[in-house]
């Protein structure tokens, strides 16, 4: 009993040493937030560092805001690095040691927010204020409630809500529908890691990327100049007039083509995870289910969609979170411009372009009551198949 002791709790010069470790080590993290919080801290430590190097025109140099620049960026990255891996485990440790030194009943108490505690103070400050704070000010900034009659009552809003709504059903049936065929097809294919890694390269690209590409695709001259754009040069090599893809908002041509890009991203992520999913499926019961004289096509819908739908949900909630909050592909090809803008576009206009916090907000919360719902059935769907308590 007394060894047992004896291991929980640290005596002597290590009893002593642990608890002022931790004290150390919090200021040492304090004055290293304050390091990276402040713009000139890293210049002046670094005009110091020269200073005391029998420097001192170079001292000035920086102190003046010219002289050596990369220095002080090196230094403030060493800084960050030190606080992001050292102090932080030392801020762990050191508390970790002074609640070993309570009692029992104390130290079961304590010792999990120790971990814990951190965690959720990050979360409170960089996730739950957020949402608290906006919703607050799209009910004060502004306008104030009349922001919300703007927003839901605007005929040009109106047609944004229509393309979001074009967003998520054509590009969400879009992307995990062609997933789940390409898992299908792809699940027999001899080579099938090759054919499926050309499918998941465009997932690598960013989605300011993506656009960038997609505008060589889409890329319009008028008639009678040679069309380096691939879909107009593939169009008029048909024997048809070149259409200006992305410019025509003629029944939503221009919107349609805006999808596209995210369908060519997104396919690959749905057809890894419902691959995995159609390889789960036991080799039992589809050999049993061709004995008793399924064709292919009632072995995929009526056993293997139905053994996968866990995956499918979470596939489908996931693609489509992804299209209600698409803004990249919008801003990048129109700027919203041609009767193509979407809510998360216009949020970013009001705010940065139009600087109305108000009506920014309000975009914002619509945004946020949109997702809300595909959250919580995904998580419903989770436990449905027992990942979580």
């Amino acid at each position: 009993m007394t060894g047992s002791a004896t291991a929980e709790e640290p005596t002597g010069w290590r009893g002593f040493l642990m608890p002022l470790g931790a004290v150390l080590a919090l200021a040492g993290l304090t004055l290293g937030l304050w390091f990276l919080i402040d713009r000139q801290a890293s210049s002046e430590t670094a005009a110091t560092i020269y200073q005391i190097l029998g420097n001192p025109s170079e001292a000035d140099a920086i102190r003046a805001g010219g002289g050596n620049r990369v220095f002080p960026k090196l230094l403030l990255a060493g800084v960050a690095l030190a606080i992001g891996v050292g102090g932080v485990w030392l801020f762990y440790a050191g508390l970790n040691a002074v609640v070993m030194r309570l009692s029992a009943r104390w130290r079961q108490r304590l010792l999990p927010w120790i971990f814990v505690g951190p965690a959720l103070l990050l979360l409170t400050l960089y996730l739950v204020w957020p949402v608290v704070s906006t919703i607050i000010k799209s009910f004060t900034e502004g306008a104030g409630l009349k922001n919300y009659e703007w927003a839901l009552t605007t005929p040009a809003n109106h047609q944004m809500y229509l393309n979001n709504i074009l967003w998520l059903v054509v590009g969400v049936a879009g992307a995990v529908g062609l997933g789940l065929l390409i898992a299908a097809l792809f699940d027999r294919v001899r080579h099938e890691s090759v054919a499926k890694t050309f499918v998941f390269l465009p997932l690598a690209i960013s989605l300011v990327g993506a656009s960038v590409i997609w505008r060589f695709v889409y890329a319009w001259v008028p008639e009678g100049r040679p069309q380096y754009g691939l879909a107009n040069a593939i169009w008029t090599s048909l024997g048809q007039d070149p259409v200006p893809w992305v410019q025509t908002s003629d029944f939503h041509i221009n919107t349609f083509a805006l999808i596209v890009i995210l369908i060519w991203l997104q396919t690959g992520f749905a057809m890894v995870v419902l691959s995995a999913a159609i390889k789960g499926v036991p080799a039992e019961l589809t050999e049993a289910a061709k004995l008793d004289g399924a064709t292919e096509r009632q072995l995929f819908f009526r056993i293997i969609v139905p053994m996968i739908m866990g995956s499918l949900i979470t596939v489908t909630i996931t693609t489509a979170i992804v299209v209600l909050k698409i803004f990249d592909i919008v801003y990048v090809m129109t700027g919203g411009r041609f009767n193509t803008d979407v809510v998360a576009n216009q949020m970013y206009l009001q705010a940065f372009q139009f600087f109305d916090v108000g009506r920014a907000s309000v975009f914002a919360v619509i945004l946020f009551v949109a997702v809300l719902p595909l959250m919580l059935l995904n998580i419903r769907n989770i436990r449905r198949q027992g990942l979580v308590a």
